[in-house]
């Protein structure tokens, strides 16, 4: 390698060595250029920020206080059919599903060796009655005496009751319906043998049908004969429906497990278009004001044992302390601090402050 290369690589090398060292002097210098030649930028406050929000006019309206709880729908009457004694099944009369009125006959054991009782016995009647006949005759002439007349006759009464008898048991080998219902499905056929434990159809009565509920025990003053409630359940195309019924009972006493007071109210059920065993929910009407000042909850802001709201005044918010009287799911009764016709800002009140410049988006 010659001179003068030498001297130029050590040139280049000690050039290098103080760029590197100026550089970031000269970044600083450039950075501090450029801002100083940017415009800098002024502090915005909070409340000349302009807000988008919904209002809400105030106007009187009715607030009602409820309480929501789970029942069941369960029919007005039901019953497991049985027959009262033993024997072959040889005839039943009902369509399962269908409707039967209360008599209807709907099913029959054997009852041959009764039928064959009875008329023997009917058979008997004409010649115990003659003789009946004609004792009293006798007796009015003094002819026979009393003890003789009250044998006949009480042979005669013998005989009637025993009739009866057969009847009756007769009578407990038909099966028939002891109030208009619903027939379920069947259990048995013709020709099985059954006895009183064996259940043959069961029946029921859907039409009124019973909503039965419980409600915590600090409710219980409530709910009273007479009561209001409104049930809700969704239909076959999960769309939701509410009906109402009427309390008819209530429980004598609280349920010491679940502190809670069971009631049962009716419901018409036309057309038999709610079946039992469906729960529902249930809305119980505890207290309602007619002329409520009432205010969505979202609204309020709680703040240092305080409830705050913030009002639509001429472009900007005002916050306004309020009294707060009775509570419901979704609004709040206010007693003070506002009043009929006010503008009350119902959304972005988290981010509100005094004077803050808003815009309304939604009217109501």
């Amino acid at each position: 390698m010659t001179k003068q290369v030498r001297w130029a690589l050590m040139v280049v090398i000690v050039l290098l060595i103080i760029g590197i060292i100026a550089f970031p002097k000269l970044k600083n210098t450039f950075t501090a250029s450029e801002q100083s030649s940017s415009p800098v930028p002024t502090n915005v406050s909070a409340r000349n920020q302009m807000l988008n929000i919904n209002v809400e006019v105030l106007k009187h309206q009715t607030l009602t206080d409820k309480t929501i709880v789970l029942g069941t729908t369960i029919p007005d009457e039901e019953v497991d059919l049985t027959f009262e004694s033993s024997g072959k099944v040889v005839a039943i009369y009902f369509t399962e599903g269908t409707h039967v009125k209360e008599g209807d006959l709907l099913a029959k054991i054997n009852d041959k060796p009764l039928q064959a009782q009875l008329k023997k016995l009917e058979a008997q009647v004409p010649l115990a009655r003659d003789r009946v006949y004609r004792q009293h005759t006798l007796l009015e002439r003094d002819a026979v005496s009393q003890e003789a007349y009250e044998q006949v006759t009480t042979e005669y009464e013998k005989l009637m009751a025993d009739i009866e008898l057969v009847k009756a048991n007769i009578a407990q080998t038909e099966l028939r319906a002891p109030f208009d219902g619903i027939i379920g499905l069947r259990t048995v056929s013709e020709g099985a043998y059954v006895t009183p434990t064996t259940m043959i159809v069961r029946l029921t009565k859907i039409s009124p049908l019973k909503i039965e509920f419980s409600v915590p025990e600090k409710y219980s003053s409530d709910i009273k004969n007479g009561t209001r409630i409104v049930f809700g359940l969704m239909d076959s195309e999960g769309i939701p429906h509410s009906y109402q019924a009427t309390v008819y009972a209530v429980e004598s006493k609280i349920e010491s497990e679940t502190m809670t007071l069971t009631a049962r109210a009716y419901y018409a059920n036309p057309n038999e278009h709610i079946v039992p065993g469906r729960y529902v929910s249930i809305e119980v009407a505890k207290d309602e004001i007619s002329d409520a000042l009432a205010i969505p909850s979202e609204a309020v802001i709680p703040e240092m044992g305080k409830n705050i709201v913030y009002k639509y005044v001429n472009g900007s918010a005002q916050p306004a302390e309020i009294l707060i009287g009775l509570r419901t799911e979704a609004r709040v009764q206010v007693l003070e601090g506002l009043s009929v016709g006010d503008t009350l800002i119902t959304t972005g009140v988290m981010q509100l402050r005094s004077g803050t410049k808003v815009s309304i988006d939604n009217l109501r």
